[in-house]
């Protein structure tokens, strides 16, 4: 579990909470409401969350953004444990990451290489 000192980090508190809604009673949890209605809801609804947030990116409404953005992590932590993917998994990911150019990872996991970003000197 991610920590900063001697406390969890939200998204693991949040992931946390999440995973003990699993098996309540859908009518008195919207997190078992979700898990009942299946992976595919649970997409759906994380990317009608993406698209919310991108609205309010664009509108220029930070306190709406941070809204939506709290909304859409929500929704991709049910995704996250509806798939048994735990957040120490994406952490590591992250990790694994840092340090390295975006571009240079997209190459390494296959994505389109890397161009050189330097011109050709004419004559060359």
């Amino acid at each position: 579990m991610a920590e900063t000192g001697n406390e969890a980090h939200p998204l693991d508190r949040l992931f946390a909470t999440i995973e003990a809604r699993r098996g309540a009673d859908p009518a008195n949890s919207y997190t078992a409401k979700l898990f009942a209605r299946g992976n595919t809801k649970i997409a759906q609804k994380l990317g009608e969350e993406a698209v919310e947030t991108v609205i309010e990116a664009v509108s220029g409404d930070k306190a709406a953004l941070a809204a939506e953005s709290a909304d859409l992590l929500y929704h991709l932590l049910v995704l996250w444990a509806a798939r048994g993917l735990a957040p120490e998994e994406v952490w590591a990911k992250l990790s694994a990451r840092e340090g390295l150019s975006g571009l240079d990872e997209k190459a390494e996991r296959g994505g389109t290489p890397r161009k050189s970003t330097k011109k050709k000197e004419k004559g060359a």
